[in-house]
């Protein structure tokens, strides 16, 4: 396994989805890696399975991470991992720093770009409104209780960089990461947030 991946760390409403989207635009061998979820709630970028699954899962040493939160289970496993790095450069969703270290471990041959992505806590309540986000006090509960990525590979800060400018240097930090290691990037400058959801 040689190929690259991207890893979107951050809290609730600090622009995941926005720059994957923004990462699709550039090309189409970024593609969104759907975790695992088990139970009710959000559909749409996940792979539901029952929980019944997911124990045959663990039992078969599959599941790489696993959390919970909002009343669900959400999981990482190796055989979906492993058939996205060859299919294209997957962009994986994590709000834990464990994640990162239990994803980059289990993929030793995967060239990685992680990407601490942050917001303001207001931005992120003003975007959670904005979405129509039911359960905004458990979302913002989590965004107090997720730290910075002390060694991720790039920093930005989305209420002042654009979903657009953030796809670019993360699309920058992968080209490079095939040629040679880079060191942290911390992007603190650039457009407004107003594209964000």
């Amino acid at each position: 396994m040689s190929t690259a991946g991207v890893i979107l760390y951050g809290p609730p409403a600090a622009g995941k989805d926005t720059v994957t989207h923004a990462l699709a635009d550039l090309s189409p061998a970024y593609l969104h890696y759907q975790r695992i979820k088990v139970g009710t709630g959000r559909r749409k970028g996940y792979r539901f399975v029952t929980a019944t699954t997911l124990d045959q899962m663990r039992g078969d040493g599959q599941v790489i991470w696993e959390n919970r939160a909002y009343g669900a289970v959400y999981a990482i496993d190796a055989p979906s991992i492993a058939s996205a790095l060859e299919s294209g450069i997957p962009i994986v969703h994590v709000g834990q720093p464990g994640a990162v270290t239990a994803l980059t471990h289990a993929t030793p041959g995967a060239r990685w770009v992680s990407v601490d992505l942050w917001c303001p806590r207001e931005t992120a309540a003003e975007r959670l409104v904005g979405r129509g986000s039911t359960d905004i006090a458990d979302r913002l509960a989590v965004w107090d209780s997720t730290p910075h990525l002390a060694e991720a590979t790039i920093a930005i800060d989305t209420a002042t960089t654009g979903p657009a400018e953030a796809a670019q240097i993360i699309h920058e930090a992968v080209q490079m990461r095939s040629q040679a290691p880079i060191k942290r990037q911390s992007c603190v400058d650039g457009s407004t947030s107003s594209t964000y959801p």
